[in-house]
């Protein structure tokens, strides 16, 4: 069997290959985007056809997996953690229907919110859907894993989640690969009616997937992936969830004198939790992200042997580190500088020559002619329009808010309320906001930045290029209320004249502020 050295997200994506998937679906988001790219990068992908382009959102995409899997065929669907807020209604109701051929969710965590708007933890997800939820250690966990959960959905007919977290998914490991497994054969559900969630059918499956618990209980319990590691010293018992075990590895040299339960795959294994608090006298819980496993064990009322995230011993938020874990353990800390002593911080900023910068110099003089006005933003790159030295934009709450708060505070009386989306976002989730201000004509000007990509993610496809004059049209806007202005130092004052026009239109516009992102144009030149 060969080796590759591989990202966890692409240790995952190899896995999934070999474990015979029919289908990718996903749409960018850091740390997740790579393992769709590994997919539109592999050669073995090409020539075996299978589906690998973006979708519009995660909904879209986990509804596509889904309609794959009733098709008897092995999907998987990728996206960050608040990428499974936008899939959750099909995320959660695929639970409900079941599955046909196996049918994976990735979600990948981002604990210090290195590019996201919050910390969420994607295992409650799993828990609140009634599913299995797997958490790999290692990137040959990550890889290994896939076949597993494939085999586990298919033996259960459910969808398996999968949830990795920053570190994990940007590191690098050797893997070693196995033999692979060809594709399912189209093969229609015995029982098709079970995907009509009509209320008699819905409470019919919901039944069964209740009766289904002690079964994944179970198979979690006798996990590979959930091990017991015996230890010396009983004053302290350690509870480690995914890549965590390996901080803790790393911060007693792998020379740990406590028993450890590591945790990789839920429901939690009762049995196994038992014994580690039966036989020691405090239980120290490692995990990366939210206190999932922690607020289990401490229960409503709190339980002073469990210590964590929420009794102090461990930091609330952001990621851990081996440093973290030995400062919890009180270990002798390595003579090494600390990371502020060694990094100076470099505040994220637009490329030079974005075309955003010269959108926002435009909007920002534009804007003066408007006391009281107020921008609202969106996710991406343009986001950096908050910062200096543009300042530019007042809010940023997740994909698609920027019309719709405009919309809102419109209603509310504000007068000139202005949205910027970029192209990406507008069709991710833009496109029903503007069907309501649409059809109230509601006095706000929406400026879509259109850089013909999804830039803040690395260049991926943008499903709305070469169509946004067309899909605003469809949806309604306007003909004469429907401007393209092209963000270049010399159309400033122009482009000055025609915002200043729009935002002072007592109805809905829209402003394209259309040229290619400059570092897609890099790579093509």
């Amino acid at each position: 069997m060969s080796v590759k050295l591989l990202l966890g997200d692409e240790a995952f994506a190899q896995g999934v290959l070999d474990a015979g998937v029919s289908g990718c679906y996903a749409y960018p988001g850091t740390p997740s985007t790579e393992i769709m790219e590994y997919f539109q990068a592999s050669q073995e992908a090409a020539l075996r056809n299978v589906h690998r382009s973006w979708s519009c959102n995660e909904k879209v995409a986990m509804e596509e997996a889904l309609g794959m899997s009733f098709a008897g065929k092995r999907a998987v669907v990728c996206m960050k953690h608040v990428g499974l807020n936008v899939a959750a209604d099909g995320f959660v109701n695929a639970a409900i229907t079941g599955t046909n051929g196996g049918l994976l969710v990735a979600a990948a965590d981002d604990p210090s919110m290195h590019s996201s708007q919050n910390e969420q933890d994607s295992r409650f997800y799993a828990q609140f859907a009634m599913i299995p939820c797997l958490e790999p250690a290692s990137q040959q966990e990550a890889y290994d894993m896939a076949a597993y959960a494939f085999e586990l959905s298919e033996k259960q007919e459910i969808p398996v989640l999968l949830r990795f977290t920053t570190r994990l998914s940007h590191s690098r490991a050797n893997v070693q690969l196995r033999e692979k497994k060809p594709e399912n054969t189209l093969r229609l559900p015995e029982n098709a009616r079970r995907f009509v969630l009509l209320p008699a059918i819905a409470r019919q499956n919901y039944s069964k997937l209740c009766d289904k618990q002690a079964v994944f209980a179970a198979s979690s319990e006798n996990s590979p992936w959930n091990l017991y590691y015996e230890g010396t010293d009983k004053s302290l018992g350690i509870v480690c969830t995914g890549l965590a075990f390996n901080y803790v590895q790393e911060a007693f040299a792998g020379k740990c004198p406590y028993p450890i339960l590591k945790i990789s795959q839920y429901p939690l294994p009762k049995e196994k939790l038992k014994k580690l608090i039966q036989d020691c006298k405090q239980i120290m819980v490692v995990e990366e992200g939210m206190p999932f496993v922690e607020q289990q064990l401490r229960g409503p009322l709190g339980n002073s042997r469990i210590l964590g995230r929420l009794s102090g011993v461990l930091p609330r938020i952001g990621e851990l580190n081996p440093r973290i874990i030995r400062e919890a353990f009180k270990l002798t800390l390595p003579e090494t500088p600390a990371a502020a002593e060694l990094l100076r911080n470099r505040p994220p900023r637009l490329c030079d020559g974005c075309p955003h910068s010269n959108t926002y110099d435009a909007l920002n003089e534009a804007c003066k002619d408007f006391p009281g006005s107020k921008v609202f933003g969106d996710i991406g790159c343009y986001t950096l329009g908050a910062l200096p030295p543009y300042n530019a934009i007042s809010t940023c709450v997740d994909m698609g808010a920027s019309i719709s708060m405009a919309k809102g505070a419109a209603d509310a009386g504000l007068q000139a309320a202005i949205a910027v989306i970029g192209d990406s976002t507008f069709t991710h989730s833009g496109m029903t906001g503007l069907l309501d201000a649409v059809w109230e004509n509601s006095p706000i000007t929406i400026l879509i930045v259109d850089n013909d990509t999804t830039g803040m993610t690395g260049g991926q496809d943008s499903l709305g290029s070469g169509r946004l004059d067309d899909i605003c049209k469809g949806i309604g806007v306007a003909p004469e209320h429907l401007r393209v202005i092209i963000p270049l130092p010399k159309n400033l004052a122009g482009n000055v004249e025609v915002l200043k026009e729009e935002i002072a239109y007592r109805g809905l516009s829209v402003v394209i502020a259309r040229r290619e992102c400059i570092q897609t144009l890099r790579k093509k030149k």
